[in-house]
């Protein structure tokens, strides 16, 4: 599996352009998973359902599984997080993983960038990025810079990037 970042700080885009480049890079015909970090304790589950109740009671995994889909949650407790490559092995295999976060690992990437959050650009002290997506031109640049709204060209880079 091919794997490749989209990181930049809060509220530059990160999410809407996987969601954009899962879509576009579907369309081309290739399979795409995404990992998606987040820094906040998330819970995808609802108290008083029964697999929350399972959980709660102490089970280490709760798998959930109907007609449409099923979803494997499994209790950390007081284990550490895993590293991303723990959790991509946990992964079906497919064409390519997009990842949303994870901006300190080493996997290549694509920075989300907006000028009104004003914050420095993590390409200018990361190697692993190898693009910028922005909605302001960023000349002198040391990577390729794409608007933010150009998905196609965002997606033709990441596969050409890939061997894709």
């Amino acid at each position: 599996m091919r794997v490749f970042g989209v990181v930049g700080w809060k509220n530059c885009g990160k999410t809407g352009l996987v969601e954009r480049l899962v879509a576009e890079i579907t369309a081309r015909g290739h399979s795409v998973s995404t990992v998606k970090h987040a820094h906040h304790a998330v819970d995808v589950d609802q108290p008083g359902r029964d697999s929350h109740r399972h959980r709660t009671a102490g089970a280490r995994e709760v798998l959930l599984a109907s007609g449409r889909r099923w979803a494997l949650m499994h209790e950390l407790r007081d284990l550490p997080e895993p590293p991303l490559p723990e959790l991509l092995e946990k992964l079906a295999p497919v064409d390519l993983v997009l990842v949303e976060g994870y901006k300190r690992d080493a996997h290549p990437k694509i920075e989300a960038h907006r000028a009104a959050a004003g914050q420095p650009l993590i390409a200018d002290t990361d190697d692993s990025v190898r693009a910028i997506a922005s909605d302001v031109p960023l000349p002198g640049a040391r990577v390729p810079v794409f608007d933010l709204d150009d998905t196609a060209g965002l997606a033709a880079f990441l596969l050409r990037e890939t061997g894709l």
